[in-house]
């Protein structure tokens, strides 16, 4: 088999990182500094040895015009997000961090939004578009499988959840040709249901 710029061989290698994540312990921002190590730095220079350019695994402006879907989703799950508060399993377990006050708040926020980043660039960057360009629904699926399995442990509503969300993240970033539109729309919509959950 090929080894160079072969995304299969990309995909089995990067497999590892999401068990060393997995087993990393930590407060909030060491644990955003092990999300951006295993799930950016590493798979990043794990793909430009093998021959990959950044484009090729999402990492770009990519089509600002189809930004707009990502604004779309996160308006259209307001009322799903109010609907969660009212889930004693999701309340009680977001926000997941204590805060002192808004700028801690503010502050930790920023935090999840760099877990946000490492986890879109990983699964709808660096796992996706390389096997996509092969075949769609196999990068879709093939990085979908992984994503939900990670949310064992969180609330069990959680899984089915983020598989379908991981679906539709894919879709939307394959075709903005970026993992961008789908790091905003699943930051912005945690930290609106972070503010609901300690509003309501």
């Amino acid at each position: 088999m090929e080894f160079r710029r072969n995304p299969y061989v990309l995909y089995a290698l990067s497999l590892p990182f999401i068990i060393a994540l997995r087993y990393s312990r930590g407060g909030l921002f060491l644990w955003a500094g092990y999300n951006v190590l295993f799930y950016v730095v590493l798979p990043l220079i794990l793909a430009y040895a093998i021959g990959f350019r950044r484009e090729e695994l999402g990492i770009r402006l990519g089509v600002l015009s189809e930004y707009k879907w990502a604004i779309f989703l996160l308006i259209a799950t307001i009322p799903l997000s109010v609907y969660g508060t009212t889930i004693p399993s999701m309340k009680g377990y977001y926000p997941i961090f204590d805060y002192s006050g808004p700028l801690d708040f503010i502050l930790k926020e920023l935090a999840i939004g760099a877990i946000m980043f490492a986890h879109e660039a990983f699964y709808r960057g660096i796992l996706l578009f390389p096997l996509a360009k092969k075949n769609e629904w196999l990068g879709i699926l093939a990085q979908d499988v992984p994503y939900a399995l990670v949310h064992i442990g969180k609330p069990g509503i959680e899984i089915p959840y983020s598989f379908v969300a991981g679906i539709v993240f894919a879709k939307l970033d394959l075709r903005a040709e970026s993992f961008l539109p789908s790091f905003l729309l699943h930051w912005l919509g945690a930290v609106l249901f972070d503010v609901l959950c300690v509003s309501l």
